[in-house]
């Protein structure tokens, strides 16, 4: 799995965004993904990872669940799940009106 966007010096752990705040019963979260237009003008489905929680909250606001994993176990966490890529402390654009 592909990741843009990663600082320098790889973090010791990542903060993804998730849509559930708690573990499901079988110890897995649902992250947070979404649709980013690629190369080629592609759509492919990206998570989303912070390296502080503080990062997230700037992007994403006080209310949005969220789990803290050791960085190196991120693309194994997210196998299966769809992402392509994970998106690194990204700036999110704000909606228009």
């Amino acid at each position: 799995m592909a990741s843009s966007g990663m600082p320098e010096s790889e973090p010791e752990y990542l903060v993804l965004p998730t849509m559930n705040g708690s573990p499901l019963a079988d110890d897995t979260v649902a992250v947070t993904l979404v649709p980013v237009t690629g190369a080629g003008g592609r759509d492919q489905l990206v998570a989303l990872a912070f390296t502080s929680v503080s990062l997230l909250v700037e992007a994403m606001g006080e209310e949005q669940p969220w789990v803290v994993l050791p960085a190196g176990e991120v693309d194994e966490a997210l196998l299966g799940s769809g992402a392509e890529a994970v998106l690194v402390d990204p700036r999110l654009a704000v909606g228009a009106d």
